[in-house]
């Protein structure tokens, strides 16, 4: 599967997802929205999984790993990823091969997370705002995190309420959508490839990622 910049991104901004659960002082001054109460609670459990001393030994990690990987399906909307990644051809896709790609997607940016996971090293976030949309259906929460190298990192979230939560449906990092990017890997693709053969390439992927690719 060509174009792997995105993958990079995605395991980036989960990476720096993490981050925010270490947070500068000062940045607790500012009043939680609930896009972003979500978005801290889902990180909280996340850490409290991987700070386990049963996650660093092989043989206890998994049932903790199943954690993680179910507290990141609850905070994506996989469903929302995916139609916007694939863009306007989402309406050619049959609802059964919109499943199947929404599925395998997610299994692919999951299994990509879970292999970059190990590197957190407590970064540090400073929340830096949140621009709500006019009618309240959008909330983007930005973030400035600082690296281990000092180096300072714009993040934004961009979330949308639905089933009574707030949900990730793209990330920005240093103003790069990664929806955006997505959305030009698989309009490629489709421009010689079958919805079928996308979700064929994507399946392919995540065995690849699986047995240690990148």
């Amino acid at each position: 599967m060509p174009a792997v910049r995105p993958m990079r991104l995605f395991s980036a901004c989960l990476f720096l997802l993490l981050a925010l659960a270490v947070v500068l002082p000062g940045a607790a001054a500012l009043a939680a929205s609930p896009a972003r109460q979500a978005l801290e609670t889902s990180i909280s459990r996340i850490l409290a999984s991987i700070k386990n001393p049963d996650y660093v030994n092989p043989t206890t990690r998994g049932p903790l790993r199943q954690q993680i990987e179910d507290e990141v399906l609850h905070i994506f909307d996989f469903g929302e990823f995916s139609s916007r990644t694939v863009g306007p051809r989402w309406r050619t896709f049959s609802p059964d091969q919109q499943r199947r790609f929404s599925d395998a997607f997610a299994e692919l940016l999951i299994n990509t997370y879970l292999n970059k996971i190990d590197g957190y090293n407590g970064e540090q976030v400073l929340y830096t705002g949140e621009t709500v949309s006019p009618e309240g259906r959008r909330v983007e929460v930005q973030t400035l995190i600082t690296m281990k190298d000092g180096k300072k990192v714009p993040v934004a979230y961009r979330m949308l309420p639905k089933r009574g939560s707030w949900f990730v449906y793209d990330v920005l990092i240093e103003n790069l959508s990664l929806v955006k990017n997505y959305r030009t890997q698989f309009q490629d693709i489709l421009n010689s490839a079958s919805p079928d053969q996308l979700i064929a390439r994507i399946r392919a992927k995540t065995q690849e990622v699986g047995q240690g690719g990148n």
